[in-house]
């Protein structure tokens, strides 16, 4: 037995795992995991595991019988790292420790073995990739760690915060449970605002015949309706002929695998598309709704090709700058980093066009070592960041190797283009006191080209 014990504080309440006892943690408390487990039967249990692993069985019976314990996995993982290399966090253990277990007791667990899976599954793997990149046989561990995911989701042991978010999109497609006459008001306020600069400026929705349909997330119009204001001015000088989405396109319901909910989000945003004639659509500086669009749903959809060209904000801006639609005014003078979402660069390639754009912008560009498809992953996407409060510190500290590679450039700007990232890296600079401001690719842009 690996003993972990002498990690935590003395009278700081602990974890330990029924079924493996080295697998120790915090304790940390969430009524969508320790009440709802109380609500399961070893009847219940033992149907929905076999119900989910007896379909994908052979993609799945190919990863666990190719894997050779090899451990190339385990330093590719920013918690193993993070945690002195405590093996119960590699890659292969996370996999051992739940969807194993569950094939070898042929799903007769008790409920407290749900909880150790909800646990893993939802606040110690992102979803990153990184793993795979590093095993030799290309292995899909988050594959594996969705199939974890599919079954707790099924048995409604969910991160409380998640799993709200994930009912408010399966009732209204909104994940802060926002009526559209609140989202037009925040529009309108933002027109109202920036007419007194530009005259004649507006930010289209419902428009038909454009070039672009922009989607974007329900936190923007409640949370921060400037960004509203930031792309309508970008729109503006650039000329395109463009309409704002009045949906919310985060898809939680992918990182909880509700398969319905996550197609009925994305299937909106191509119907939406259709309804408007757009030719284009552009995603919001988000990487998991560029990857729920671009990839998870469409093979679900039946889609063998995307109906529309998708593009996450920042391909758009590089187009934007590339084509001289865009003008560069002036160059950010301060040291500035960037954290490669993966969604966006080890998942969709886009890591020259990021580069394109700060060397464009900025004098003083300082790369992360690691960086492109091998950076490490900012630790809030997958849904982490989305479980919400009672994970932040855990989730915090399970990604000290970031906080080191910011660090390492000397950085005092964090350029984050994914609404993740931004909040997860915002974090890690706070906790590991950094000297460092966290801004989106397009905050850059306003203080560098015409549109200010």
């Amino acid at each position: 037995m690996i003993k972990k014990e002498s990690k935590f504080k003395e009278n700081q309440a602990i974890y330990v795992s029924k079924y493996f006892p080295e697998y120790i943690r915090e304790k940390v408390e969430d009524p969508g995991i320790d009440e709802k487990i109380k609500n399961l039967t070893p009847e219940k249990i033992e149907k929905t595991i076999n119900e989910v692993l007896g379909r994908l069985s052979l993609r799945r019976k190919a990863a666990i019988e190719t894997c050779m314990h090899c451990g190339l996995c385990s330093d590719a993982c920013h918690h193993y790292l993070s945690r002195d290399k405590d093996p119960t966090y590699t890659p292969v253990s996370k996999v051992k420790i739940t969807l194993w277990e569950m094939i070898k007791r042929k799903g007769k667990v008790s409920p407290e073995f749900i909880r150790d899976c909800a646990r893993i599954a939802f606040t110690e793997c992102t979803q990153c990739h990184r793993c795979s990149m590093y095993c030799p046989f290309g292995i899909d561990i988050a594959f594996l760690i969705g199939q974890v995911r599919r079954i707790c989701f099924l048995l409604g042991v969910v991160p409380y915060i998640l799993m709200d978010y994930n009912y408010s999109l399966s009732a209204t497609l909104t994940q802060l449970w926002i009526p559209q006459p609140d989202w037009i008001d925040s529009l309108q306020w933002m027109e109202e605002e920036t007419s007194v600069d530009i005259k004649d400026f507006q930010v289209p929705f419902n428009k038909e015949g454009i070039d672009v349909l922009f989607v974007t997330l329900g936190t923007e119009p409640a949370r921060a309706p400037q960004y509203i204001q930031i792309i309508g001015k970008i729109m503006y000088h650039a000329g395109i002929n463009w309409s704002y989405s009045l949906k919310d396109y985060a898809n939680m319901s992918m990182f909880v695998q509700d398969y319905f909910t996550m197609q009925r989000i994305v299937r909106e945003v191509f119907e939406e598309a259709v309804k408007l004639r757009a030719k284009r659509i552009v995603v919001t500086e988000c990487g998991h709704a560029t990857f729920a669009l671009c990839k998870a749903a469409p093979p679900l959809l039946g889609y063998k090709e995307l109906p529309f060209e998708v593009l996450h904000a920042t391909e758009f801006y590089y187009e934007l700058l590339k084509t001289g639609k865009l003008k560069i005014k002036k160059k950010i003078k301060e040291p500035v980093t960037l954290q490669d979402p993966c969604n966006l660069v080890r998942k969709k390639g886009a890591g020259d066009k990021l580069r394109y754009l700060i060397n464009e912008m900025c004098e003083d560009f300082r790369e992360m070592y690691p960086n492109k498809e091998h950076n490490f992953c900012c630790n809030a996407g997958g849904g982490i960041i989305a479980a919400g409060s009672p994970w932040k510190k855990v989730r915090v500290e399970s990604n000290k190797v970031k906080a080191e590679q910011i660090k390492a450039t000397g950085a005092k700007i964090v350029i984050a283009p994914c609404h993740n990232c931004h909040v997860g890296i915002h974090d890690i600079v706070k906790a590991y006191n950094i000297n460092a401001e966290v801004k989106f690719m397009w905050d850059i842009l306003l203080e560098t080209t015409e549109i200010a």
